[in-house]
C-alpha cells in the first residue's frame, strides 16, 4: 500500500467553497479501482492550507488508473481551481509503524 501526499494551498476566501467542492469531489475519488481511504486535515496555523492524504493499494493505481480516468476529469473540474500554486504530490511507503 502507498500513501499520497498532496499539500493544497486554496485561494484567499475560498475556503468553505473548496470543502464544499471537497465534499462532492471525495465520492469520485472513493470510487477508484485500489483506493483504500482518504483524510482532509486543515492545518491550524493557517487556515488556507490543506493536506490531502490518499492510500492506495499500488502507486499505479493513483498515476495511471485514477489519472488517467475520465473521473479524474470530473475530480479536476471540482477542485483545480482553488489551489495557489498547483500541489506538489508525493507518494509514499510505509518504512516503520
Amino acid at each position: 500500500m502507498i500513501q499520497e501526499l498532496a499539500l493544497l494551498h486554496i485561494r484567499p476566501n475560498q475556503t468553505a467553497e473548496f470543502e464544499a467542492a471537497f465534499a462532492e469531489a471525495q465520492a469520485i475519488i472513493s470510487s477508484m479501482a485500489g483506493y483504500v481511504r482518504h483524510e482532509l486535515q486543515v492545518c491550524l496555523e493557517d487556515d488556507h492550507k490543506y493536506a490531502l492524504f490518499v492510500w492506495w493499494e499500488t502507486l499505479e493505481d493513483h498515476t495511471e488508473g485514477f489519472r488517467g480516468s475520465p473521473e479524474y476529469q470530473q475530480w479536476r473540474t471540482l477542485l483545480h481551481h482553488f489551489y495557489d500554486p498547483f500541489p506538489v504530490v508525493e507518494h509514499y511507503k510505509q518504512v516503520f509503524l
